[in-house]
């Protein structure tokens, strides 16, 4: 794919290495550690990929055949433009397909939506969900919804959820990009499942995505740290080593 040169659109919470090296404020190299493999991405022409931010929520019912998504949060996913004209107009005939799909013979609307932006920070927005909720659903011997990690502690949650903001700004993003808190806490009251890190942790994967890392290593470049998401981030390798020294069968 990556010889291939084609436009690719990631919708992983963990952005790719190459869309991060678009970012021209950021040294890749320093935060390589947050990846498993690094070097998968090498092949891949910045610009020829792109990031949305996955805002929808959806799950798998366990019952459901292949292809059955249910979802819980419904909103959009934000992508960022390709660099490059055609690539882009890719892009735009997405979202307007989309805007224009119905489901059944009931004439229903998609409830998810895609959104074509210019700025390559918008998808950047996720990143303080991501922290103040996904990565707190995980807990030192188990998991929580992600309803209870934004609202058991409001006051430390939007602590990091600024902090994080704080970040993407530090990195570029204007504050007209992200989404404001508010907006994040209420839409949080519905979230009543764990964040997938956290179930997959609690099913003994020795790997997720680290995003959590990805955002302590960009902040330590800008001279930026928040106790809160390096506890985190201590956390979730504690649970990634415990799953890798007693594996689950």
């Amino acid at each position: 794919i990556a010889a291939s040169r084609v436009p690719c659109m990631s919708i992983m919470n963990m952005p790719p290495l190459p869309y991060i090296k678009r970012i021209k404020s950021v040294l890749s190299q320093t935060v390589e550690a947050a990846y498993t493999d690094p070097s998968v991405w090498s092949g891949f022409e910045s610009g020829a990929l792109t990031l949305c931010s996955p805002d929808p929520q959806a799950v798998r019912p366990p019952d459901e055949r292949p292809n059955i998504l249910q979802v819980t949060l419904p909103t959009n996913f934000k992508v960022a433009r390709f660099d490059n004209e055609k690539s882009d107009a890719i892009l735009e005939r997405l979202e307007r397909d989309i805007d224009a799909a119905r489901f059944g013979t009931g004439n229903i609307e998609i409830p998810v939506k895609l959104r074509v932006h210019q700025s390559i920070f918008v998808p950047l927005a996720k990143w303080s969900m991501l922290l103040a909720g996904n990565y707190r659903c995980v807990t030192q011997d188990g998991m929580r919804t992600a309803e209870q990690a934004v609202h058991s502690n409001l006051d430390e949650t939007r602590s990091v959820y600024e902090f994080v903001a704080d970040v993407c700004v530090a990195l570029g993003a204007s504050r007209e990009e992200l989404v404001t808190f508010t907006k994040y806490a209420d839409a949080a009251k519905s979230l009543s499942r764990p964040a997938s890190v956290a179930r997959a942790l609690n099913s003994g994967a020795v790997n997720v995505e680290r995003a959590d890392k990805l955002v302590q290593l960009l902040a330590r470049q800008k001279g930026m740290c928040h106790p809160v998401v390096d506890s985190i981030v201590e956390l979730v390798d504690h649970r990634l080593n415990a799953n890798r020294t007693h594996p689950k069968q």
